[in-house]
């Protein structure tokens, strides 16, 4: 009788194990998602921000044509595009704040005070998402996740080539 309670015990112990890994990889899953739709939604706003700075004075019409460009090209890149696009609108963020001297218009510099701002926050999340795919992907390498399939479907967590490149 102790043995068929000992082998229920294990086996109960063993479900709950199992069942409270896959709640944990579900919340894993999902806090990769959420923090991928924060950075998201702050990249879409920095390549808007850059338009609104490629229509101001303080650009000149070249820099100007290359910075919206860049920040079309940002807005519409598919997934796989997505890392260069982003990459290169660092770099004409990057050369248009370099070459601006001096800055007159309030417009002008609040746009240049939200872009600072912006790229702040956006270190910040891309920080929060390449953590959180990180321990998803640590808790997806566990041999008992891989042997019961714990993931389910969900596909691996990547990060992408741009969120190493210093913004």
């Amino acid at each position: 009788m102790s043995k068929y309670l000992f082998a229920v015990l294990l086996i109960a112990i063993t479900a709950w194990y199992l069942s409270f890994s896959a709640t944990r990889l579900d919340r894993l899953h999902h806090r990769v998602e959420t923090s991928w739709a924060n950075l998201d939604g702050l990249l879409q706003r920095r390549a808007a921000i850059a338009i609104e700075i490629a229509r101001s004075e303080i650009s000149d019409p070249a820099s100007s044509l290359l910075l919206t460009f860049a920040a079309h090209q940002a807005r519409e890149a598919s997934i796989r595009d997505r890392s260069q696009a982003e990459t290169g609108l660092t770099g004409a963020l990057g050369i248009l704040i370099e070459t601006s001297t001096s800055v007159d218009g309030a417009i002008e510099q609040d746009l240049l005070r939200e872009l600072k701002e912006l790229t702040e926050k956006i270190k910040m999340a891309i920080a929060m998402h390449v953590d959180a795919v990180t321990r998803t992907q640590l808790v997806r390498r566990k041999w008992f996740i891989r042997l019961f399939r714990l993931a389910g479907t969900a596909p691996e967590p990547v990060t992408y080539e741009f969120e190493g490149d210093v913004l």
